[in-house]
């Protein structure tokens, strides 16, 4: 299936903001339910800890397994551009919500041309299609004939880089075959469920030499990339924790037939216990962190709350016979995790979609000289401040990124990120750049969905990560930070 789209951040019902979630085709809701309902144990996590686990036990020690890298097979991805070219070539699948707003941001930019686009529901790749034409650029090949014509797409000669914007299930399978064909690829979090998959993933990219990137719009934000560079100048002083989430009440979403086109959101709640959807979170934090690029994380312990909140929804709004009264939700309404680095810091990661809460992601950073903390937007720093009185973040705007100084008032969704993001993404690919991140963050900031789930089961025992870098952590090097080019 070409999948439609996959989840990100705010929808513009729920808080006000710009929509990102996705629809989706109910041929891979019965695939989901069949291959990944049933194979999502312990086992096939990656990871052992839950297993000895049992009432009354002493925890088992943190899992080595986890964290043992197989034999590489190609040479390291760290620091390697891409091919200069005057005209990125792009071929999108899914054309859902997601999808089917963010072709609006790639035919926006300069030296950008959709070649190819696939979704099984022929009208939303037409219609995609005709905003390709209507913005003077030759009509796409379509590829609509069932759930695997992505398979032809990847194969095309004429498409530089791959968007992948679908349900969870599929996101492995088709950033796995963009890589076999020789393409660059950008996926929509998370990158995979497994961590057999993330190696798998690293893998490819290392042996066909192409990128494989975690589309994380939410470290292009204007405040986190303020901060991330506030925290490079020093002005945190030595950083000692930070803070990320995704608390975002997804409940009638979650059971709106016409938002999403089957329950494949919902279904995942019936399959894991853990955080679903770290990377809004953990991206930005690990970038403050320099995680990759001087720091590793570790371990991560999580605990998860009670699964009620889906159960509650329903009772008091589906009606008798709806689908739903057949499932039964295990997935914690609130997780909360503890990431700690191999330089002893901690990062908390917390993730809640299915109670009241007002939009938050969080977004702290702690040093021994203040801290930042977001959602409303608020700063502490000697020795500008004292007296326990939070400060203004305004006064620090001449600490923006240089995108957002030149992109002030970006177009498209969640306030101008999606496009800070793509822009800086294909500047890097026109211009024959190392891209700001690559298969080792992608596979880390997806990491804590397995490992988590891993950790509750287990009572809360902290699981180890994989060192996705086979030790090239230890180089500092410039991420999301960038430096402006010369064009």
């Amino acid at each position: 299936m070409c999948g439609h789209v996959q989840t990100q951040t705010e929808d513009v019902r729920s808080v006000g903001g710009p929509m990102n979630d996705q629809g989706f085709s109910r041929r891979s809701v019965l695939r989901s339910a069949g291959a990944a309902g049933a194979g999502l144990g312990i086992g096939a996590l990656g990871t052992g800890a839950a297993q000895a686990a049992t009432p009354g036990a002493a925890p088992a020690p943190a899992q080595q397994t986890a964290a043992a890298a197989p034999p590489r097979r190609g040479k390291s991805m760290i620091g390697v551009p891409f091919e200069q070219r005057s005209t990125v070539r792009v071929g999108i699948i899914g054309l859902g919500q997601r999808g089917g707003s963010m072709i609006d941001l790639f035919l926006a930019l300069d030296g950008v041309r959709v070649t190819a686009l696939c979704d099984p529901v022929k009208e939303k790749a037409e219609r995609a299609a005709k905003k390709v034409t209507d913005a003077n650029q030759p009509a796409p090949a379509l590829y609509v004939k069932g759930d695997h014509d992505f398979e032809k797409l990847v194969r095309r000669g004429d498409i530089d880089f791959v968007y992948v914007a679908t349900p969870w299930d599929w996101h492995y399978e088709m950033a796995a075959a963009a890589l076999k064909g020789g393409k660059h690829v950008g996926i929509e979090c998370p990158l995979a469920l497994e961590l057999k998959q993330l190696w798998e993933l690293v893998d490819l990219s290392e042996r066909t030499r192409r990128h494989c990137m975690q589309l994380e719009n939410c470290a292009y934000g204007q405040n986190e990339m303020r901060v991330l560079r506030m925290a490079h100048e020093g002005l945190f002083g030595d950083l000692l924790h930070s803070a990320g989430a995704y608390i975002h009440d997804l409940r009638e979403l979650m059971f709106d037939p016409e938002y999403y086109e089957g329950p494949w959101r919902r279904l995942w709640h019936t399959r894991m216990k853990g955080d679903l959807y770290p990377n809004h979170g953990f991206g930005p934090a690990a970038n403050y962190m320099d995680v990759n690029r001087g720091d590793r994380a570790v371990r991560i312990t999580s605990f998860g709350s009670p699964s009620l909140g889906l159960a509650a929804y329903r009772e008091e709004n589906m009606p008798a016979g709806h689908e739903s009264w057949k499932e039964t939700y295990i997935k914690s309404d609130m997780t909360i995790s503890l990431v700690q680095t191999e330089k002893g810091r901690v990062i908390r990661l917390e993730q809640n979609v299915s109670n009241p809460h007002p939009y938050d992601r969080l977004n702290i950073l702690g040093g021994t000289k203040g801290v930042f903390e977001d959602y409303p937007p608020r700063i502490y720093l000697e020795p500008e401040m004292s007296g326990h009185e939070w400060g203004d973040f305004d006064k620090y705007k001449d600490h923006d990124h240089w995108l957002w100084k030149e992109h002030a008032n970006p177009p498209g969704g969640h306030g101008g990120m999606d496009y800070i993001m793509l822009f800086r993404l294909m500047q890097c690919m026109r211009l024959g750049l190392v891209p700001d991140f690559d298969v080792y963050d992608a596979a880390t900031w997806s990491a804590p969905v397995p490992l988590s789930h891993a950790s509750i089961k287990a009572h809360g025992t902290p699981q180890e990560f994989p060192d996705f870098t086979r030790g090239g952590w230890r180089k500092k090097r410039e991420g999301i930070d960038s430096s402006k080019p010369e064009e």
